[in-house]
């Protein structure tokens, strides 16, 4: 076969090999798929590859789908890249669940590392190669002098630093769009919350605020950023806190000092928008723009995931509040294939969106088990037609 589409394999070493006797395969959500070139695009070169511990791959030979004797290899792309196809793999029994990172199937073509995915969102704001900059520990220490004491301040540095979280840094290269958490507490709970889990069940990649910042840390840390950065933007609601519109009455009273000092940059607001209360007080004190994350326009399916102490039915009323009164509305909606593609899905969205006509729609893949998320979805199991099967294999090397 000219340039085949090759099966990846890791050692407990974290080694890559391909396996040429098998063609590489992706799943969207129970079911497997051979990959084919017009799944594929190069792989990003800020992307990230893990193996999967145990968990064998999967591989493609005479019309069978087989477990291969190595651990499953997957890909961790930057933001702006949309999976199409999960890695397809066999789950030991009694293997954890994984981490929370959005896992895309990865493949030899080529001679060359390809990703089953698009490129989703233009913008090379979002491109890693823009942060994490030598720099930075000198950036973060002139801000800690502007605006000491300030525990904002003291928590997006560790975020910056530890977590490398893009919008954290932002502050400190004084550009773009800031992080300004501001809730310790949530009114759901995520399946894939990045900041807390219950009893950890899989590693949070980041850890929550732990108190409630005050107006005057909120509006000198707004001020700061808005009076000095291109292009500025804040944003409440950032992944190391919980729900932001549940600090309602600091934020606002924070964006009225915010522009009463200057006019410049955009307030954002990060939400679930289940609090429409606090959507609204937001909103009337002066938003430009909301991101509501969401994962699905029908009832049941949101409930599952978001498991909150609202309905959907909030989110929209949230939604309407803020377009009749001139907010800039988005979707950030949670994307796993095999999920959101189906038809009950889709048509929902139509009506969802005829009813509440957003601005934009960014799609983000759903950082989750692959597996662990057919619990709440689906109850259709995987099967394999043959057991562990060895190969022949070449040790590969990112180019």
């Amino acid at each position: 076969m000219k340039n085949p589409i090759t099966a990846l394999i890791a050692d407990e070493r974290g080694n890559i090999f391909d396996v040429p006797e098998f063609e590489a395969v992706g799943r969207v959500g129970e079911k497997f798929f051979k990959l084919k070139p017009e799944n594929l695009i190069k792989l990003p070169e800020s992307a990230d590859l893990m193996f999967l511990p145990e968990r064998k791959a999967i591989g493609f030979k005479r019309g069978e789908f087989v477990p291969l004797k190595g651990r499953a290899v997957s890909a961790i792309l930057p933001q702006g890249f949309t999976r199409t196809h999960l890695p397809a793999f066999k789950k030991n029994p009694h293997a954890k669940i994984l981490p929370l990172y959005g896992y895309t199937a990865v493949a030899l073509y080529k001679d060359e590392l390809y990703a089953a995915a698009l490129y989703t969102d233009e913008n090379h704001k979002w491109d890693p190669v823009n942060y994490n900059t030598r720099d930075l520990p000198k950036l973060i220490r002139r801000v800690k002098k502007a605006l000491p004491e300030n525990r904002i301040v003291a928590q997006v540095a560790n975020c910056s630093l530890e977590w490398h979280c893009l919008t954290a840094q932002n502050l400190f290269y004084r550009r773009w769009e800031c992080g300004v958490p501001t809730s310790p507490a949530c009114n759901a709970n995520c399946l894939g919350c990045i900041s807390l889990q219950q009893s950890e069940c899989c590693p949070s990649p980041q850890s929550r605020i732990k108190f409630a910042p005050t107006v005057d840390e909120i509006a000198d840390v707004g001020i700061f950023h808005l009076s000095h950065a291109p292009e500025g933007i804040i944003s409440f609601g950032q992944g190391c806190e919980g729900e932001p519109s549940l600090q309602a009455e600091n934020i606002c009273t924070a964006i009225k000092k915010i522009r009463a000092t200057t006019s410049r940059g955009q307030i954002n607001i990060n939400t679930n928008a289940g609090f429409t209360a606090g959507i609204k007080k937001i909103v009337d004190a002066g938003l430009n723009s909301m991101r509501v994350s969401i994962i699905s326009a029908r009832d049941e399916s949101y409930q599952k995931y978001y498991r909150a102490g609202y309905k959907l039915d909030a989110v929209k009323d949230s939604i309407h509040y803020a377009l009749d009164n001139g907010v800039h509305v988005s979707l950030n909606m949670l994307y796993m294939p095999g999920f959101n593609d189906r038809a009950e899905e889709f048509a929902a969205w139509k009506n969802f969106l005829t009813e509440l006509p957003v601005q934009m729609i960014q799609v983000r893949n759903l950082n989750y088990d692959p597996t662990n998320s057919l619990t709440w979805w689906s109850t259709t199991k995987i099967f394999w037609v043959r057991k562990n099967f060895s190969a022949n294999c070449r040790k590969i090397s990112r180019r």
